[in-house]
């Protein structure tokens, strides 16, 4: 991710002038071995004062005697022995003095960031190219309201939302029109899958054996290989059409977690982030929104406090039932 992270500005923005006065939002960076000098640059294009780099080992102590941060922007890429400590302390310390945070996790710690959410003005990205790093630092500045201004919680977030979904979006599109390479033969495999169960496999439908009274459509029991033969449909679209014009991560996880719950099996969060076949940091953001709609639900595992599962709350459920039964009696008509 760090080769990754670079980008081509004017030189003359890096700094102030001597003696002037910079009334920017501050930023501080927690990270292991990263370049100063590539980090400037990004900051000064999200109009945040760059405060410095410390490393994770000394961040903790760095934060307690930390007059001002406005902007926090912590890479934990890699698990290790204080980063639970450290994520508490800053969740913490956002919540106490209004700092906005940004997480860049790996798929090593997204569970683990995840559990440890507490801020309003948290972002948790997860293995993010560029364009949806400077998303976020730019969200991140225009999350904090002015002196004396008075924002409307829910709208601000959802307008934040959308503009940093646009701008990779858009990125993403680019980037295939020009260098998406058409598969020679098409490919039925649902790709890859972080599991919480020894095995993805995947069986047919199930029949009604031949001569058995024929059941209601709108009555007919789902079964988890229907719900998966269905996420398969969606994924082989991407085999014949350009991929990017279908993304609906919201479906396919509600979809996921419906098999999931037919199976009685749990979804940690990297696993449900990968069945939205949509980068993982847009994945985060719809599992924000659908929490927040109440939709999902997570649930601590008994097992282990530093992970959380999401599951489909009870009326989503139900709903999604319904439909898999409305839909079955359409297709019959």
């Amino acid at each position: 991710m760090m080769d990754d992270f670079s980008y081509s500005l004017p030189a003359e923005t890096s700094q102030q002038p001597i003696g002037t006065r910079d009334d920017r939002a501050s930023l501080l960076v927690v990270a292991d071995q990263i370049d100063v000098a590539e980090l400037r640059p990004v900051a000064d294009a999200a109009s945040l004062r760059l405060l410095g780099v410390t490393d994770l080992h000394t961040a903790m102590e760095r934060l307690d005697t930390q007059v001002q941060c406005d902007t926090l922007l912590l890479f934990c890429p890699v698990m290790t022995p204080l980063l639970e400590r450290l994520l508490v302390q800053v969740e913490t310390q956002a919540i106490q003095t209004g700092m906005a945070v940004i997480l860049v996790a790996g798929w090593d710690t997204v569970d683990l960031a995840f559990a440890c959410l507490r801020g309003p003005a948290t972002q948790l990205l997860c293995a993010p190219d560029r364009t949806e790093l400077a998303a976020a630092l730019v969200a991140a500045g225009e999350r904090r309201p002015a002196p004396g201004q008075v924002h409307e919680v829910d709208r601000e977030s959802a307008r934040l939302q959308q503009l940093s979904e646009e701008v990779s979006r858009l990125a993403r599109t680019l980037d295939a029109l020009t260098q998406r390479a058409h598969a020679a033969t098409p490919s039925f495999d649902l790709g890859t899958r972080i599991s919480d169960r020894p095995s993805d496999y995947i069986g047919m439908p199930a029949l009604v054996p031949m001569g058995a009274e024929p059941t209601r459509a709108d009555s007919a029991p789902i079964s988890a290989a229907q719900v998966r033969d269905l996420l398969r449909a969606r994924r082989i679209r991407a085999d014949f059409l350009p991929g990017e014009l279908f993304a609906d991560p919201a479906w396919d996880m509600l979809l996921d977690l419906l098999a999931a719950r037919l199976e009685q099996e749990r979804v940690s969060v990297s696993s449900l982030c990968i069945a939205a076949a949509v980068p993982p940091t847009t994945a985060l953001r719809w599992i924000h929104t659908l929490t927040d709609k109440g939709l999902v639900e997570r649930q601590a595992d008994p097992h282990d406090g530093r992970r959380i599962f999401i599951a489909l709350a009870h009326d989503a459920a139900e709903a999604m039932v319904r439909w898999f039964g409305a839909s079955r009696r359409l297709i019959s008509l």
